[in-house]
């Protein structure tokens, strides 16, 4: 059995092992890490042999610790992270290169029909009819997304809203209302075959498909990382948030993932503040005001090439075919705009 992980902001861990009556055998962990004294890695290996294929990441993580050398360093390298690139080997996941992924960008679309494109996508990828897609939005209009479980009413002012000609709309997935204007957001969906994320926890798959965006932020010139759970910052400040939905596959089978992103391209705060009903404590961290640092001053550039240079970026990484919506994909999005998406009973479903 194979499993890879990179560990966030590391390196990759590439753990090989068979599994012999219940327990880990011939354990070999390699990649392109730092670690000192070599003999730590026979460490590694050591505490690994035997171990129950049970045990969690947690469980594996301590056998590790426990093994190795007092003296040594790990750079790059986590003991939980050789943990989950263990448990991603017992639970054969796969790799980003594996699959064949398909770019949809198109004209500007209304925002429910958004919402309804990546339910429909991301089911598509788990019956098997559609391969790994990044798609990549344009926004026809201003909008407020709500998350699936926050309150309409605690989230959204009216009339701010109307003010501004801003509509409101719920997504499928959790996390926290976004505010979006055409020119100033980008926004971008991954829908992927649930293996990929396998043997990772919830909340290290949301490090593991924000890692391609954190390389592309880095090619252009931007160090920003991975803050648990759902955002993306840099020094200057946050800079997108990410929400996830899991969609179950045909007779419960192995179903796909929905990860999507908002990114920060630039902001009219004074705006968002008056559609927004932001709350002291969604304003504080810990009584520090939490800051919002638009791309556009990061980088410089054009919304238009920060979404070409983000798009090079994964295409160089994993490859990346130009695609589309097909005819009956979009006749289902347009239906479930008209039954779900676009209906103040869905909407208002958490008044």
């Amino acid at each position: 059995m194979h499993g890879e992980y990179k560990v966030p902001g590391g390196k990759l861990v590439v753990v090989d092992l068979d599994v012999e009556q219940g327990a880990l055998r011939n354990v070999r962990v390699a990649g392109d890490f730092f670690l000192e004294p070599d003999e730590a890695i026979l460490a590694i290996n050591s505490a690994l042999e035997g171990a129950p294929s049970s045990t969690d990441t947690a469980g594996l993580a301590a056998r590790i610790t426990a093994g190795l050398p007092e003296s040594t360093v790990m750079l790059g390298l986590t003991a939980e992270g050789v943990g989950i690139a263990v448990r991603r080997a017992l639970a054969r996941a796969t790799e980003w290169s594996d699959y064949d992924w398909q770019l949809v960008h198109t004209e500007p679309q209304a925002p429910a029909l958004h919402m309804a494109l990546d339910e429909v996508l991301t089911a598509e990828v788990a019956a098997g009819r559609r391969a790994p897609t990044l798609r990549v939005w344009e926004w026809a209009s201003p909008a407020v997304i709500i998350g699936s479980f926050q309150s309409l009413r605690n989230e959204v002012d009216p009339e701010g809203a109307t003010k501004h000609g801003v509509s409101v709309v719920r997504r499928i997935s959790g996390g926290g209302a976004m505010f979006v204007e055409p020119l100033s957001t980008i926004t971008y969906s991954l829908s992927v075959p649930e293996s990929l994320v396998s043997g990772l926890s919830f909340a290290d798959s949301y490090a593991y498909l924000d890692d391609w965006v954190l390389g592309a932020l880095g090619d252009m010139g931007i160090k920003a990382w991975y803050q648990p759970l759902n955002d993306i910052a840099t020094d200057a400040g946050k800079i997108a948030g990410a929400a996830q939905k899991r969609i179950v596959g045909a007779d419960g089978g192995p179903g796909a993932v929905l990860h999507h992103v908002t990114m920060s391209y630039d902001i009219d705060a004074d705006k968002m503040l008056e559609v927004l009903r932001i709350s002291k404590e969604k304003l504080s961290d810990k009584g520090t005001k939490k800051r919002v640092d638009p791309l556009r001053r990061q980088t410089g550039l054009a919304r238009e090439q920060v979404i070409e240079n983000m798009i090079a970026s994964f295409r160089n990484r994993y490859g990346l075919t130009t695609g589309e919506v097909t005819a009956e994909e979009m006749t289902r999005a347009e239906e479930l705009v008209r039954t779900k998406f676009g209906t103040e009973e869905w909407t208002a479903r958490v008044p």
